[in-house]
């Protein structure tokens, strides 16, 4: 599980499209618990780390760099935009949550439930204002002041309409994260509340 509070900002060093799906490799800088089998968010989409390197300087390193790898399968290409990612993209990373953690953010699960697009960007003061389509059948999991996870950012609903909703980005989350590179019509990774759909299952029969 994850929390929504992207660590760090990362480029996609390497990727490699095989007959089952795509690996891409992904530096990193002071993740010094890397193991193989663990759970890492990529801009939202949980993957799992096949294999790793954290002798950041060593000469064996030869880009100097901490880095990860991950396989997508075929599923997680046609589901997700990572199949699209070249080499150079920045993408948001984050470990899964401890259990004696900080629970910053929301639940998080890592499971994208679908791909929204940007439609509108606007400077407000010192913020800046992001408005996504609507995705259908994705509707009546958004509510006004309500969590939703984008690219794998733990964000508040600050108005939703039919077709778009919109989030109020602080500076920091701007700067921290893939969505400063973001521009209209770029797609992002749509994960709704997982509360609302266990809400939902359960009330189905009434």
């Amino acid at each position: 599980m994850f929390t929504g509070i992207v660590e760090d900002t990362r480029t996609v060093r390497e990727r490699t499209e095989t007959e089952d799906g795509l690996r891409l490799r992904i530096g990193v800088d002071g993740f010094d618990d890397l193991h193989h089998g663990q759970s890492i968010s990529v801009s939202g989409v949980c993957l799992t780390v096949e294999e790793y390197d954290t002798a950041a300087g060593d000469a064996s390193n030869a880009d100097g760099d901490d880095w990860f790898a991950v396989f997508l399968a075929s599923e997680t290409v046609a589901k997700t935009y990572l199949g699209d990612v070249s080499e150079g993209d920045p993408v948001n990373v984050e470990r899964a949550m401890p259990a004696d953690g900080r629970f910053d953010g929301h639940v998080v699960q890592g499971h994208v439930d679908t791909v929204a697009e940007v439609t509108a960007i606007e400077r407000v003061g010192e913020d800046w204002r992001f408005t996504f389509s609507i995705p259908e059948g994705h509707g009546d999991y958004l509510v006004d002041k309500g969590s939703v996870t984008l690219d794998g950012i733990s964000l508040t609903v600050a108005e939703k309409r039919e077709a778009e909703f919109d989030v109020a980005i602080i500076p920091t989350t701007y700067e921290l994260t893939t969505l400063s590179g973001k521009s209209v019509g770029d797609p992002v990774h749509l994960e709704v509340d997982v509360i609302a759909k266990y809400v939902e299952n359960m009330v189905e029969g009434y």
